[in-house]
């Protein structure tokens, strides 16, 4: 590294302690690329470094999580998505720069748009009324994410004036907007947790959703009954003689999971000391040793109740309900109102959506079901496809029979204590020979 000619000998010390080590190993594991962090341990350094893994859509097939004193140390096992090991170099590098950089911290700018963020009642239609809204205002979407669970909505949108391409803030336009939104989300019965806003940057967008859902409580709510829902199993007790509060969650696995769990964690504001990742084919066991800030475990029973629901509520969020629906057209203004007028048209109903615009082209991504929960029918699917384009809206994945799905919690919950405490054990040894704990046993 090449110091400015004034940087004394103490601030060379400084920025080498504080800036993250990185290794990147494809040699030693056979079926994963290892990804090794150390680095000077603070809040959120965790879900840092899990995010610049998840943002690339990268599995996770195991990490080991640790802090020894003020240090931090992870090791990694990911896989791209279809299992095999990072070979791209751009990607390797990428991967290395992004952890060696993740101290200084990241920020979503908004590039000159104008950043919507809703929560609310979710009914069936109401994404068709939100962006015939936007629509009729003559906003258009160039980027959103949407998430549904509990019966609550939260949404980010990206928006630009169709003609100006600049919506200014305070504006009596975007005033308008903000009113006719907060009165499509209100609904007839939510007139108080509706909430529209406006925001300047978003720190990580999926890290904001998670945060809006959490503020709107939506982990308190009464559970709706999905009927392609893995539930997750989560337990939370605590370790006297260390002083941790263990944590293990067993669920089905999927890209993203453990960021979905650490930011969570995170923005409840508890600090991860270690942790054990593993999964299966198809499951995923993790376990965290936790504190408060001031380092202190969970000392009660209701703060105990609502770590296990938050964290159930983090896995469900993101969970793949119902169909998967890919569109890929020429973006036009309006073009979202109408296809989402035509989903509600034939009673589709829209639980997750991934929205984005690439030049002049619309790559969309929507996770839909029917009215009442159940994955859609082709029968449902087709004529929508016909009406918005065979070539344009294509099935990317079915929905797996109901049944199937119950038959596999079943079996997931009856084996869920001994894989725990299976992981305990493994964690406990893990920190016996980093000379942490006297005794394994």
């Amino acid at each position: 590294m090449e110091w400015p000619p004034c940087t004394d000998e103490f601030e060379k010390l400084r920025i080498r302690m504080s800036t993250p080590r990185v290794v990147i190993d494809n040699t030693v594991c056979p079926t994963a690329t290892i990804v090794k962090v150390d680095s000077a341990r603070k809040h959120g350094i965790l879900l840092d470094a899990v995010q610049v893994l998840s943002d690339l859509n990268l599995s996770i097939k195991k990490a080991y999580i640790s802090s020894d004193g003020r240090w931090f140390m992870d090791v990694f096992h990911v896989t791209d998505q279809i299992g095999n090991k990072l070979t791209d170099e751009s990607v390797l590098s990428y991967i290395e720069q992004s952890l060696g950089s993740i101290h200084n911290g990241k920020t979503d700018h908004s590039n000159g748009l104008t950043i919507l963020e809703l929560t609310g009642t979710d009914r069936v239609g109401l994404l068709s009324e939100v962006f015939a809204v936007l629509a009729e205002q003559q906003c258009d979407v160039v980027e959103a994410k949407v998430w549904t669970h509990n019966g609550r909505i939260a949404s980010i949108i990206y928006v630009k004036d169709s003609n100006s391409g600049i919506l200014s803030e305070g504006s009596q336009k975007i005033s308008m907007i903000e009113a006719r939104l907060r009165n499509v989300l209100k609904g007839d019965n939510d007139f108080r947790s509706a909430k529209t806003s406006i925001a300047n940057a978003v720190v990580h967008t999926e890290r904001r959703l998670h945060q809006m859902m959490y503020a709107d409580r939506d982990y308190q709510r009464n559970p709706i009954f999905k009927f392609t829902s893995d539930a997750p199993l989560v337990t939370v007790q605590n370790w006297a003689e260390r002083g941790y509060s263990v944590v293990n969650v067993q669920c089905k696995d999927r890209i993203k999971l453990l960021f979905d769990v650490v930011c969570n964690l995170t923005d409840m504001e508890y600090v991860v000391f270690h942790a054990t990742i593993k999964t299966t084919i198809d499951q995923a066991y993790l376990e965290f040793y936790i504190r408060h800030k001031d380092g202190t475990p969970i000392s009660s029973e209701p703060e105990r109740h609502r770590v296990i629901q938050c964290l159930q509520a983090a896995v469900q969020r993101r969970a793949y309900e119902g169909v998967r629906l890919e569109l890929c057209t020429e973006d036009r203004p309006g073009l979202l109102a109408d296809v989402m007028r035509t989903f509600r048209e034939n009673g589709l109903n829209v639980t997750r959506a991934e929205i984005s615009t690439i030049g002049d082209m619309a790559s969309n991504v929507f996770y839909v079901t029917d009215v009442i929960g159940c994955p859609a029918d082709q029968k449902i699917i087709e004529p929508v496809r016909q009406k918005v384009g065979l070539s344009n809206l294509k099935v990317k994945e079915l929905a797996i029979a109901c049944h199937q799905k119950v038959e596999r919690e079943d079996q997931a919950v009856g084996v869920g204590g001994a894989v725990l405490l299976c992981l305990g054990s493994l964690v406990r040894r893990n920190l016996y020979n980093l000379g942490l704990i006297k005794s394994c046993s």
